[in-house]
């Protein structure tokens, strides 16, 4: 089958598209600026057509010999989304009927119950295009989502960010609505089935997850998940959607051009009212992903020690939730990064020997004294500090102990990982790298990432930071001294 994907570059159709993929489908993806797929590992077995949904002239070429169309993007963020989504669906819906597409599949939102008035401009949009689709004369699914817990997410963005980095909260009323969240996995698994719904059927689904919740529940079951306190959560009357939204902006990096439009359609409560998708997708044997291990999966990636493969686009029944490079740069959590380069005089291979030789009584290449009351620091609250040494002066090994730290990779000649093991509020790693120079030299690339564990972690890396560039920095500097003046 021949699917159409909107909006590839997004959150949704970013792990759509490889799923479709791997179902066998054949898949072209439509972007405004192919570019933007460009490093997607995935791109070389996808079509990618150059258009814009508010520009009709691009679209024929997209739509041409396609079965199924999905319709996953948004203008949420921008002055008069609502206009801009209106036009989009238009074409997208008149571009699918000249093109004799059999079927639309689209994700919206939830929509309210009929007897309230809906104030919220993002549900009011959503539930337009979906009216606009179903009316298009191509058989079409409106799925309608709540929460999708994901990382990546900006709905589950938001909560991660509100839980982990408040320990106490003053919060608007609407925590208290129900919500009926769903794991992303779940969503994507709907979406693909629905490319094989009879022609028949023309209209809208709810779809969640088996948890109802309010906004409340989820910040606590997130922070147990995630292994922080619990949080103290009091609700006020005083904080409007504007104020609250404000203040969604002050604490998180989502921006408040989409976090207003999200935190405005949570004062409405967000349930499905129905499961009749079951009749045609019937639940996986398990059940449908539920709250708890949905932000687990969320958290995998970002919580084991996969550093380099955190924005992985693994894609089975299994894989974690985790951002992808085409994700907003807001989403996947906190990462604070200490990156340090510089270029040596001596080749690649005599850069190799000094890093692989880091620690023990060799040392760590800069101010010793810093190095020693950190390891005297961890002895005192329980952690293992710097008696452990090394195994061998010269040679490591994945899995051995190094210090305080655990060697987690090594690729002879270019990358040495450590994952530290001393006591932190947070997980932490540091990396070293030997490039070949096109001179005969080299050049040594030193990156430390720390992922903060609740405020305690955010506090510990902004108390650290001013020393980064006497410790980091010199680690730096002298291991580029000895590459090119080695000891005699």
């Amino acid at each position: 089958m021949r699917c159409l994907v909107t909006g590839a570059t997004g959150y949704i159709g970013g792990r759509l598209a490889p799923r479709l993929l791997a179902e066998g489908h054949t898949v072209r993806c439509l972007a405004r600026k192919a570019g933007r797929l460009r490093d997607v590992p995935w791109v070389g077995q996808a079509e990618i057509a150059e258009g814009d949904l508010r520009k009709p002239a691009t679209l024929p070429a997209a739509f041409a010999d396609v079965d199924v169309a999905y319709y996953l993007v948004h203008s949420l963020g921008q002055a008069g989304f609502e206009a801009a989504d209106r036009e989009a669906a238009t074409n997208f819906a008149a571009a699918a009927r000249a093109a004799g597409v059999r079927r639309i599949v689209y994700l919206g939102g939830p929509e309210p119950a009929a007897d309230r008035e809906v104030s919220s401009p993002h549900l009011r949009s959503r539930a337009e295009v979906g009216r606009i689709l179903l009316g298009s004369g191509v058989p079409t699914a409106v799925l309608r989502a709540a929460v999708i817990i994901g990382s990546g997410s900006a709905s589950f963005e938001m909560l991660r960010y509100l839980t982990e980095r408040l320990p106490a909260m003053v919060t608007p009323r609407w925590v208290r609505n129900r919500i009926q969240p769903i794991a992303v996995r779940d969503v994507l698994r709907y979406l693909v089935a629905c490319a094989d719904l009879p022609p028949e059927v023309n209209r809208g689904f709810d779809i969640g997850g088996p948890d109802v919740l309010t906004f409340h529940d989820m910040m606590q079951r997130y922070a147990r998940v995630a292994g922080l306190p619990r949080r103290m959560i009091v609700p006020v009357r005083a904080l409007t959607p504007s104020l609250s939204s404000l203040w969604v902006g002050l604490v998180t990096p989502v921006p408040n051009a989409i976090a207003r439009p999200l935190v405005e359609s949570l004062v409405h409560e967000a349930i499905a009212h129905e499961h009749d998708i079951a009749r045609y997708v019937p639940d996986p044997p398990g059940g449908l992903t539920d709250f708890d291990q949905a932000v687990a999966l969320a958290l995998a990636k970002v919580r084991d020690a996969e550093v380099e493969t955190r924005w992985s686009t693994a894609s089975g029944p299994d894989a974690p939730a985790e951002p992808l490079p085409s994700d907003p740069a807001w989403s996947g959590g906190s990462a604070y990064t200490d990156l340090r380069e510089r270029a040596v005089a001596a080749p690649a291979a005599a850069l190799w020997r000094v890093i692989e030789g880091v620690g023990g009584e060799h040392g760590w290449y800069s101010f010793p004294l810093a190095w020693s009351v950190r390891g005297w620091l961890d002895r005192l609250v329980g952690g293992v500090g710097l008696r452990r040494g090394r195994r061998d002066p010269h040679h490591l090994q994945v899995g051995e102990a190094l210090d305080f730290w655990r060697v987690e990779e090594i690729v002879p000649g270019e990358l040495l990982r450590l994952r530290a093991e001393m006591r932190l509020p947070g997980r932490a790693w540091l990396e070293m790298r030997a490039e070949p120079a096109g001179d005969g030299g080299s050049r040594y690339i030193q990156r430390a990432v720390f992922l903060p564990h609740g405020l305690a972690g955010h506090l510990y890396w902004k108390s650290v930071a001013p020393f980064h560039a006497v410790v980091f920095g010199g680690m730096a500097r002298n291991i580029a001294r000895g590459a090119t003046h080695p000891a005699r």
